[in-house]
């Protein structure tokens, strides 16, 4: 036999007695730092890459901080990109704490959230109380000390600043250490905010009619070559009429450009001949080619009614809100049962309802029946609330995130982790609450980062250095 046997060389007796000796060091020495374990949300299996994941359970252990002189690593490096904070921390915990209080807990999620349960992982995340700062584990150093008595007993922690992209933050049972976490995580990576819609109204438009009007504009030729929207000109009404006034609509087939239709904006009052109407064409200077117009050869002609009342105007007394395109303009029926008057809308990108088109004045109104109604909005009211980190889906684009925050005050919803885009269209579903709430417009899509100063530096930066002078050190 090699080894004397007289002595034990790490019997179990010794082994324990040397990992409660640790124990109890770490237990007098150490600080209480928070251990959040990494699961798995989204893994790309062909490049074997982390899409994204969550940090939604917090376990309390003791650990000593070996780089007790401060932190380590490179510290604040100021790059081209930015400020880099390369500060990094090494604690050691104990094995057998771990092993007791904490891998029973992570036994029982799925193997595809966390994969290793038994230790500590790259990839985990440590809060550090002292400094209230989030670190990244970068490697698990479980040899050292070497093997003494026999056995390990300390897994000792080389952690680095955690740089936070599209992961998850959030706890089930909430406390003052996690919240403070919460509040840094949920605000951080790439967010996309979108205004939706909690109550939206239906647009309202006031009618006005008159003789002597244009009851429509009807196209003899729609000519061709109109890459730029043309001008519609009409004769002006006699002294005391109102002056009609339209708009031309172009088209494209098989890339030949031409004028599709010409809507009215004002049928006019007053005329009492059949007023010219002419489609002008856009027209610039280009440098070596001279003169040149967009579109030629379209025209038109207009229908005069004298004899009759229709459509003078058309007022939007309301714009509403919560149309994602465009609702349906309804005018009621003259009393004759024919000659009904038709037009379309158009709403802005807060989708709201801004300018109204008729295609036919109409015929046969007396003054005081016309009326014009604007059909409701998609979705009238939302319901629900959303819920931190729960999924969401779009109704049309079919686009998933995890909701960051959600204000039912001002109806703002911020999200992160977004596969595909989100559209004005869409109405959003929560998974778990069940809340619905119709998009009213994407308000911003950008990474959001606390450390990302470039564009403060740059403005400090040529205070001093103006590059843009062709001699920025001087005065000349």
């Amino acid at each position: 036999m090699a080894l004397n046997p007289f002595f034990l060389q790490g019997s179990s007796e010794e082994q324990r007695l040397l990992q409660s000796l640790i124990n109890e060091q770490l237990k007098i020495y150490g600080v209480e730092v928070t251990y959040l374990p990494r699961k798995l949300i989204k893994e790309d299996t062909l490049f074997t890459e982390l899409q994204s994941s969550v940090f939604n359970d917090n376990f309390s252990i003791e650990a000593y901080v070996n780089t007790y002189e401060g932190y380590g690593g490179s510290g604040d490096i100021l790059t081209k990109f930015g400020i880099a904070l390369k500060d990094e921390l090494v604690i050691t915990i104990s094995q057998e704490r771990f092993e007791d209080f904490i891998a029973p807990f992570l036994e029982d999620f799925p193997d595809n959230e966390i994969k290793i349960s038994n230790r500590p992982r790259e990839g985990d995340l440590i809060y550090f109380p002292l400094g209230k700062r989030i670190f990244e584990v970068k490697f698990v150093e479980h040899e050292k000390p070497f093997y003494q008595l026999g056995k390990n007993y300390v897994y000792e922690l080389r952690c680095e600043l955690f740089e936070y992209e599209d992961e998850m933050g959030g706890w089930d049972v909430q406390s003052q250490i996690t919240e403070e976490i919460d509040s840094v995580l949920e605000t951080q990576g790439f967010i996309t905010t979108l205004k939706l819609i909690s109550i939206g109204s239906t647009a309202s438009v006031g009618v006005t009619t008159s003789t002597g009007y244009i009851r429509k504009i009807s196209l003899t030729n729609d000519g061709y070559g109109y890459t730029k929207v043309p001008t519609v000109s009409i004769s002006t009404a006699p002294a005391g009429g109102t002056n009609a006034t339209a708009v031309a609509i172009t088209t494209a087939i098989n890339n030949v450009y031409s004028v599709k239709e010409i809507l009215l904006t004002n049928p006019g009052a007053g005329y009492t001949v059949v007023p010219s109407v002419s489609i002008v064409s856009v027209g610039e200077t280009i440098t070596g080619v001279g003169y040149t117009t967009y579109g030629v050869g379209a025209a038109a002609t207009a229908t005069l009614v004298t004899s009759s009342a229709g459509i003078n105007g058309v007022t939007i007394t309301s714009g509403g809100s919560g149309y994602p395109s465009p609702p349906i303009l309804t005018f009621t029926t003259p009393t004759s049962g024919i000659g009904t008057a038709f037009g379309r809308v158009s709403v802005t990108t807060d989708n709201v309802v801004d300018k109204v088109f008729i295609s036919d004045a109409g015929i046969g109104y007396t003054s005081g029946t016309a009326t014009a109604i604007i059909s409701d909005p998609p979705i009238i009211t939302g319901i629900g609330t959303f819920q931190y980190n729960e999924e969401v889906t779009g109704s049309i684009s079919g686009a998933k995130a995890r909701v960051k925050t959600w204000d039912a005050t001002t109806n703002t919803l911020k999200v992160g982790t977004t596969d595909g885009d989100f559209l004005a269209s869409d109405v959003i579903v929560g998974t778990s609450s069940s809340a619905r709430y119709s998009v009213d417009y994407i308000e911003t899509a950008e990474f959001s980062d606390k450390y990302d100063k470039s564009d403060e530096i740059e403005e400090e930066a040529d205070l001093i250095i103006d590059f843009s002078e062709s001699n920025p050190f001087g005065n000349y």
